[in-house]
C-alpha cells in the first residue's frame, strides 16, 4: 500500500480554513478537541453526546470547541488485524491532518481497535493523543482500587491485540476475555447488529457473553468496543459496566479547562 491509497484534500485554498474570531466573541479556551471518528458513525454520534452532557454548561459558549471527522471509509480494524484487509493506518493520519488543519490542539479516537494501529503512526499524527484505554486503566486505578478482575467485551480485533490486557496487566488488573467460541458466536454477530443500527436478539447474546465474563470472575465488564454502549445498559448487565467513551469524554473536558459533571449515578 502506499500513500496514494488515502484519500487526499485535492485543491488549494484561497481562504483560512476557518473564519478569525470575531472580535466581539467570548474569549475562547485554547484548547480544541479534535474527534477522529467513523468508527462508526452511531458510536461517533454518541460519544459527542456524552461530551455534550458530561459539560457543566449554561449557554452554548460554556462548551469546549470540537471538531469531528467522521470518516467511515476508514477500512475495518479488525480485519486488518487479522491479516484479511488493508491497514487503516493512511486514514487514520489523514483524519488527524484534517483535524490539525482545523485547528484540533488534542485528539480523541472513539474507536478502541483503532487504538491498536497508534503506536506505530503517534508520531505522524502531529496531535497529542488522549489515550482511551490508558484513561480507562487510569479510571479503574483511581475510583475503582479494589477490582483486580475485569471483562472485556470488544472486537475479536482488540481481544487479538490485548490493547486491554496489555494496559491493565501493569496495574495489577487480570483482564479476562470471552472464549473463542463465545467471541465469534455471540459477540462480534451482537457489533455488527449494532453497527447496522438493529438492537434485537443480537443484544441479548451480549448480555449472555457479559454474564459468561462474569461467571469467569471478572468483577465488572468494560463495554471495549464502541457500539457495545449503544445497545447495553447499565442497568442490563449483571455487573458494573465501564465506558470508555464516558471515561474518554471526562479526560477531555479536563485537559480542556472544564470540571465535568460526574456520570456515575
Amino acid at each position: 500500500m502506499t500513500l496514494t491509497s488515502a484519500p487526499s484534500l485535492g485543491g488549494s485554498r484561497a481562504a483560512p480554513l476557518l473564519p478569525r474570531e470575531p472580535s466581539s466573541a467570548k474569549p475562547a479556551a485554547a484548547e480544541v478537541i479534535g474527534v477522529l471518528g467513523g468508527m462508526g458513525p452511531a458510536a461517533t454520534a454518541d460519544f459527542y453526546a456524552k461530551l455534550v452532557r458530561l459539560t457543566p454548561a449554561a449557554s452554548d459558549q460554556d462548551h469546549p470547541k470540537v471538531v469531528i471527522w467522521g470518516d467511515p471509509t476508514i477500512p475495518d480494524r479488525t480485519l486488518a488485524l487479522q491479516g484479511q484487509g488493508p491497514d487503516p493506518s493512511l486514514w487514520l493520519l489523514r483524519g488527524a491532518s484534517v483535524l490539525r488543519e482545523a485547528g484540533a490542539t488534542m485528539l480523541a479516537i472513539p474507536c478502541n481497535t483503532a487504538h491498536a494501529f497508534l503506536p506505530a503512526i503517534s508520531a505522524q499524527l502531529g496531535l497529542p493523543v488522549v489515550h482511551m484505554i490508558e484513561e480507562t486503566g487510569a479510571y479503574l486505578h483511581t475510583r475503582m482500587p479494589h477490582i483486580h478482575s475485569v471483562g472485556v467485551l470488544a472486537t475479536t480485533g482488540t481481544v487479538q491485540s490485548s490493547l486491554y490486557q496489555d494496559w491493565l496487566a501493569g496495574l495489577g488488573v487480570n483482564v479476562i476475555v470471552p472464549d473463542p467460541e463465545t467471541q465469534d458466536s455471540l459477540v462480534m454477530p451482537a457489533i455488527r447488529e449494532l453497527k447496522a443500527g438493529r438492537s434485537g436478539v443480537e443484544v441479548t447474546a451480549a448480555l449472555a457473553a457479559a454474564a459468561h465474563l462474569v461467571d469467569a470472575g471478572a468483577q465488572v465488564v468494560i463495554a471495549g468496543c464502541t457500539e457495545v454502549p449503544l445497545g447495553l445498559a447499565q442497568d442490563q448487565t449483571p455487573a458494573t459496566l465501564i465506558d470508555p467513551t464516558t471515561v474518554l469524554a471526562v479526560a477531555l473536558l479536563r485537559r480542556a479547562g472544564h470540571e465535568p459533571i460526574d456520570p456515575t449515578p
